[in-house]
């Protein structure tokens, strides 16, 4: 189907930043850098630092840039949501709004620290045993906070489903990596995934936090799906009018699902984690499945690549039954497909809502 009378919707074309937005950022990193700079001082004489060890100036730089993720990513989303494409925001349910605010800065804030901690942790590779003196604190921590507010305000403020879909990817991937590689088991792959949430650190706190705000996020990128569907549905590319509905609560039900699977780690609830990791999949398959008949007008590839993820995750299946793939690798493994069905159904919806005129 044409769209011969109309340009595609707003919502749906990946758009570019604005010049205001591009100027808030900018005044916003560099204020955040001049915080930076005295948040650095005073940690730097507070004692002697180094990148990562007993005082690791890794950990207080994460702290930093957390804190002004969340406060540049709840202005610009808050800021945005008058902006060409984003107006859609602001008829939402006060409650519905919120949420989303709340998960899109949590997002952006464990984003922010995560990726920080890593870096610094991957310098004090380099540079082992080697003390952060006051100059170099200061330095290091006014260029941290301030790109860190540069990226986070900029992101927040051009937020759309293949953006968010994209931020869903990579907190999901850099939090989980943080996790294995600063976990005090080196061995928690002979258990299985989820071994990685039982331990009292710093590394079980990142990955069910992971979780958890994964999951909060899932459930406001149904918001997002709700809005194009029903843009599909208007200009008559989708034919099934349940589908507005429909999909978006599977979505729902999916990121409370895996908030839970954080929530209540395999030793503390066992039964609750794998009802919780049970019902994601249930989820995950149910899209699948009624995708044909929820989905008609979709692109035909569309339905090809779902079939293939769901033959993937049979075949996962029978090969875990047999043996042949260990616990470990087969959650992996279909958390994989999980994430990546949601990734190239993303790219779909967003190509079947820019058909361009014959």
């Amino acid at each position: 189907m044409t769209t011969s009378d109309a340009a595609p919707p707003p919502h749906l074309i990946v758009g570019t930043t604005r010049p205001r937005t591009e100027s808030a950022a900018v005044y916003a990193a560099l204020s955040a850098g001049i915080v930076g700079a005295l948040y650095g001082l005073l940690v730097s004489l507070a004692g002697t630092l180094t990148i990562a060890g007993e005082d690791p100036f890794a950990l207080w730089a994460a702290f930093g840039s957390a804190v002004v993720a969340a406060v540049s990513s709840t202005v610009a989303y808050w800021r945005a949501r008058g902006d060409e494409g984003q107006q859609w925001r602001r008829v939402l349910p006060r409650w519905k709004f919120i949420i989303n605010t709340i998960s899109v800065v949590i997002a952006h804030t464990a984003l922010a620290f995560l990726a920080t901690y890593a870096l610094y942790r991957l310098l004090a590779l380099g540079f082992i045993g080697l003390p952060v003196i006051t100059f170099w604190a200061t330095v290091l921590m006014a260029v941290t906070l301030g790109l860190s507010t540069y990226v986070v305000y900029l992101s927040s403020s051009t937020m759309t489903t293949q953006r968010m879909s994209t931020l869903l990817m990579a907190f999901i991937v850099i939090g989980t990596l943080t996790a294995m590689v600063t976990t005090p088991d080196p061995q928690w792959w002979t258990v299985h995934f989820s071994q990685l949430g039982t331990f009292d650190d710093l590394s079980s706190w990142v990955f069910n936090g992971t979780l958890i705000a994964a999951g909060l996020l899932v459930t406001t990128f149904a918001v997002y799906i709700a809005n194009d569907l029903n843009a599909l549905v208007a200009t008559g590319t989708l034919l099934n009018r349940a589908a507005s509905r429909t999909v978006p609560a599977l979505f729902v039900v999916m990121g409370i699902m895996l908030a839970c699977v954080g929530i209540f780690p395999v030793d503390v609830n066992l039964l609750l984690h794998n009802v919780s990791a049970s019902g994601m999949a249930a989820m995950f398959l149910a899209l699948l499945i009624a995708g044909p008949r929820l989905l008609r007008g979709m692109p035909r590839t569309y339905f090809v690549a779902s079939w293939a993820f769901l033959g993937a995750t049979v075949a996962s299946v029978v090969l875990f039954v047999v043996g042949y793939f260990s616990l470990t690798a087969f959650e992996i493994l279909v958390f994989a497909l999980i994430f990546g069905w949601i990734a190239v159904f993303i790219r779909f919806l967003g190509a079947a809502g820019t058909v361009t005129k014959d």
